[in-house]
């Protein structure tokens, strides 16, 4: 009985092998993790579909496997490749929608299913028989459907009805020909030219990882994608600073290390809901914007491995120190890998604070769909003349880097200027617990 790799969620069909709990022996029980999946930028853990003994490993560490490939073999059955005898409620809908199902496969028959274009078709083990009931298989064979050209969207691979209609409704979309196809929104990538850089001296070589490369894709399709323009500005937060040193003991008693970046997160939301259009997406196909009515903050967090952005939710509805314990769980989560894929998704508006490591401005990248992003610096004591007297001010230098198709240099400028308001009267009520 062969154990596979169930679907990790929408648009996450592989990921490599990042560690395997099982060997060769092992007694395995259902829903038990089996092994750890790197997808994108988070580590997934993967549960078994299946019980009993473990017979075989197919997979290593490094791996790079997907959807429907076999992980392990067992010697007892499990939930995999294990069909009941008698499922009464989808074999009745099988046999209802049977005589309509003829329609579909003509159509596809006659686009040509070899010739299909635009339409990305699953590779699944061409060695295992495809997981379906009996009566599905049946009404495959009397269709010529082959079954092992659909994805299952049930665990361990298992195809259903609905996945069977979802397959030949893909295969009736219109092909579009070659030379009607819309020029690609960004550049295909030329291929590089491998050097030999040892010629000239001594190298060291290490393998790019599958988060480098996942970071090194989006960052690149991200500038290409998007016009980019960068708006800078210093911000006095010498007052945050004082807020911070007055109420971190309080913050401390409860568990929480009071830093300055909820008390910007809490300034910069006030500033995005006087600016709507910072907190909002570009929908490219329908030709909209859209403004969002909630505030999820993504964090980019410096790890070994490479950065991460995991999100926090709601912000205007969180205290500082609500948003203070969130940012040191999400923190360490994302350096220990453990941060999911769900947490990475849904954000509106990126914080990219190189505070705590050095430098001044910067110009970070549009996470897309994201329209805006700011850049945080170190911030450093200047003199800053104040009604014709010169003080000493820590001053924060930042970056606001923002879609130039959704946002006019006049709204950015606007834009900062508030949040450079927000910051520097930041409301004491605001700090205190």
């Amino acid at each position: 009985m062969d154990v596979k790799l169930p679907r990790l969620g929408e648009g996450a069909d592989s990921g490599v092998v990042v560690t395997v709990f099982v060997k060769e022996g092992d007694t395995v029980v259902l829903d038990q993790a089996v092994m750890e999946l790197e997808n994108e930028k988070a580590v997934a853990s993967i549960p078994s579909t299946g019980a009993g003994v473990v017979q075989k490993v197919h997979v290593k560490v490094g791996d790079r496997i997907s959807v429907g490939q076999r992980i392990f073999s067992l010697t007892e059955a499990g939930a995999v490749g294990v069909v009941a005898p008698a499922a009464p409620a989808p074999a009745a809908a099988v046999k209802r929608a049977a005589p309509s199902a003829p329609t579909p496969v003509a159509a596809a028959e006659q686009t040509g299913v070899e010739d299909f274009s635009g339409t990305e078709l699953p590779e699944l083990d061409s060695n295992a028989a495809p997981v379906a009931s009996p009566s599905l298989r049946r009404m495959a064979r009397e269709l010529g459907l082959d079954l092992s050209k659909v994805r299952g969207s049930q665990a361990g691979g298992r195809i259903i009805l609905s996945d069977v209609r979802a397959y030949l409704a893909r295969l009736q979309r219109p092909v579009v020909p070659p030379q009607a196809a819309p020029a690609p929104a960004v550049a295909a990538k030329t291929p590089s030219e491998s050097i030999d850089f040892s010629k000239w001296g001594p190298v060291t070589k290490k393998s790019v990882t599958p988060l480098r490369q996942v970071i090194a894709r989006r960052m690149w399709e991200n500038w290409n994608a998007i016009p980019h323009v960068t708006q800078f500005d210093d911000a006095d937060f010498t007052r945050l600073n004082e807020l911070r040193k007055k109420f971190a003991p309080d913050y401390q008693a409860k568990g929480v290390k009071l830093t300055l970046t909820p008390l910007v997160l809490k300034a910069l939301v006030a500033t995005l809901k006087k600016h709507p259009v910072f907190n909002a997406s570009l929908d490219e196909a329908a030709n909209e914007i859209v403004l969002k009515d909630y505030f999820h903050i993504g964090i980019a967090v410096d790890t070994e491995h490479g950065l991460i952005v995991p999100v926090l939710r709601d912000v205007d509805k969180k205290s500082p120190l609500e948003l203070g314990k969130e940012l040191e769980v999400l923190a360490s989560k994302a350096r220990d890998r453990k941060v999911s894929g769900e947490e990475l998704k849904g954000g509106t508006f990126t914080i990219s604070n190189q505070g705590a490591i050095g430098g001044g401005h910067f110009t970070p990248i549009v996470n897309k769909p994201e329209v805006a992003i700011l850049g945080l610096g170190r911030g450093a004591l200047q003199p800053v003349v104040r009604e014709g007297k010169v003080e000493v001010r820590m001053m924060t230098p930042l970056g606001l880097s923002y879609d130039h198709r959704v946002i006019d240099g006049g709204s950015a400028a606007r834009f900062i200027v508030d949040l450079v308001a927000s910051l520097q009267e930041f409301p004491e009520a605001a700090v205190k617990i």
